[in-house]
């Protein structure tokens, strides 16, 4: 799917003033972390995140707070994302997120799932399992906001759970997934919320961002693997003026051409 320039350019000038609205409303007030989404409405699309329990013990949960990396920058990233996609695309997008559990049946009422600090997550054999019968039914799985190569370790005892017999590959500059709706030959190291203070844009040792996925066997790609880099971050502070606005454009334009890929393949 390739739009012309007389549909991308405004589509690009859009994220762009988009962005900048939002780092200009301060008033913007986001739901509670108990709110639940409506789970009733129906849509083309929802935001939905993966809960998971993780190594270093359980979940972090709305009524408590044993740390779980899936939990982080929810669910105002979630939203604010959601509102991108509202903006910036066709797509009908439901305007709550949802939050998926591997033992539930309604994970596969959902086509396209995101989850974050996979460096610590785990699952059980079922649990692994079920992912792996997702995946190949035609979900999709974007990962993001883990870092360096402790973490790349850590990341992969769960994915060979998940797809023992799959490879990891990196993405090309030419790959389709970068080419959907907006073309992003060049890409950079979308950095956290901590770029701010630190000026870095990177964390632990993970210096070089890295694009790479799991394909299924007619090439599809299943898993979207975003290390050493935190899209959520520059969704969550597109509305800080103190996050520089080119991090944020390149994770709505990542997260935009992830969702349609996943929609589409």
């Amino acid at each position: 799917m390739r739009l012309g320039p007389r549909i991308l350019l405004p589509l690009l000038l859009g994220l762009s003033s988009a962005l900048i609205a939002f780092q200009h409303n301060e008033d913007q007030s986001w739901p509670s972390e108990e709110e639940p989404a409506d789970s009733s409405e129906k849509n083309e699309w929802a935001f939905t995140r993966l809960r998971y329990a993780s190594r270093n013990g359980g979940y972090r949960d709305f009524g408590g707070f044993r740390s779980s990396g899936w939990f982080e920058d929810y669910p105002k990233a979630d939203r604010q994302f959601v509102q991108g996609v509202l903006r910036l695309t066709r797509i009908d997008a439901r305007p709550t997120q949802e939050v998926v559990d591997l033992d539930s049946d309604a994970l596969f009422d959902f086509p396209w799932i995101y989850a974050l600090n996979v460096g610590g997550w785990d699952f059980t054999d079922a649990q692994a399992k079920r992912m792996r019968e997702y995946l190949l039914r035609g979900g999709f799985l974007l990962v993001d906001h883990f870092h360096g190569a402790a973490d790349w370790e850590s990341f992969l005892i769960g994915m060979r759970k998940i797809l023992p017999d799959r490879p990891i590959v990196d993405l090309g500059d030419k790959d389709e997934i970068f080419h959907v709706l907006y073309d992003l030959d060049e890409r950079v190291q979308v950095p956290g919320y901590h770029y701010i203070w630190t000026g870095r844009t990177y964390e632990k040792d993970g210096i070089e961002p890295h694009w790479r996925a799991v394909r299924d066997e007619k090439g599809r790609v299943m898993v979207a693997i975003c290390h050493n880099m935190h899209l959520g971050d520059g969704w969550e502070h597109a509305d800080d003026p103190r996050y520089p606005e080119r991090f944020s454009s390149l994770a709505y334009r990542l997260g935009i051409n992830y969702l349609i890929y996943g929609m589409t393949h």
